[in-house]
């Protein structure tokens, strides 16, 4: 995969409202930043463990399109986003799961205050899915396929609100502004293809606090809690208090065929590189830093 021609400090398209020296000097350097988590998943009634990839990295966006800019002509059309790549890979049996959202979100414009585009596609061996979510005037329109009969294909719009999925992004931009208090929010899309739960705008209580507990590494955590009191579900998502906001990991509580289970994935190991120029057989030993931790 090529990075896209405007992914440097050089020539990269410009927020609306530039960032801080900080904030461009870690984000706008040409590098993503790769994590690595232990990850406990929920699902048949028993907790299957597995391994998660955080990824996330600056790249230009055609707003008219929303798809990555890769050309001269479309530069004008693009705005700077923040996206998170997810990986979740755990078996459940005999069996693997896989499973992948990225998430587009404005890294600062006014005019684009909404994430843009959600993408979630699941496999495992009874068959997979996909999921995509498009920002409109005042909607989210939803495009969903799926081998499963209920859902083979779906199509329809919900209220534009805040998306569970990008508050991954939105503590990487700016956790003092996160929504807290009563609240909507769509929920995640992982989340609703394990559970084949079609996506509506649900309340929610969300809560910014330190966190006070001892499964996460790192100095100086907050925590960003989400309750769903009509699903009787319930996110939290650890971060450091200080930039960039490294996220540490998160848990995910909901039942699972009767079994009231709790999701974990623990922060292992946090890289930076411009992964889309390591893809040769030599480049292995970088994956295996990642993904062993050390």
């Amino acid at each position: 995969m090529k990075a896209t021609i405007f992914q440097n400090p050089a020539t990269t398209t410009a927020p609306a409202t530039p960032p801080s020296a900080n904030f461009a000097a870690y984000w706008f350097a040409g590098k993503a930043e790769l994590n690595s988590y232990t990850l406990q998943q929920a699902q048949y009634g028993v907790l299957n463990p597995g391994e998660a990839v955080l990824i996330f990295v600056t790249e230009d966006f055609r707003t008219d399109k929303q798809v990555k800019s890769e050309t001269p002509e479309s530069h004008d059309k693009s705005i700077p986003v923040l996206k998170t790549n997810l990986s979740k890979k755990f078996a459940t049996g005999v069996y693997d799961y896989s499973l992948f959202t990225s998430v587009f979100t404005p890294v600062s414009n006014p005019s684009f205050p909404n994430t843009l585009k959600v993408s979630t596609s699941a496999q495992e061996w009874c068959g997979h899915s996909y999921l995509q979510l498009n920002y409109a005037t005042n909607t989210y329109h939803i495009d969903s396929k799926s081998y499963f009969e209920n859902e083979v294909a779906e199509e329809y719009e919900v209220a534009k609100t805040m998306l569970e999925d990008e508050l991954w992004n939105r503590i990487r931009l700016a956790p003092d502004k996160l929504p807290v208090g009563q609240i909507q929010l769509i929920p995640g899309t992982i989340t609703a293809r394990l559970r084949h739960k079609r996506l509506e705008p649900l309340p929610a209580n969300a809560k910014l606090a330190n966190y006070e507990g001892v499964l996460f590494p790192g100095k100086l955590l907050q925590s960003y809690t989400v309750q769903y009191p009509t699903d009787d579900r319930t996110v939290m998502i650890v971060f450091e208090s200080a930039f960039p906001h490294k996220i540490v990991g998160w848990e995910e509580t909901y039942k699972s065929k009767d079994n009231l289970l709790t999701s974990r994935a623990v922060l292992k190991k946090t890289i930076q590189s411009d992964y889309w120029n390591h893809n040769a057989p030599a480049d292995s030993t970088l994956r295996r830093e990642l993904l062993i931790g050390r």
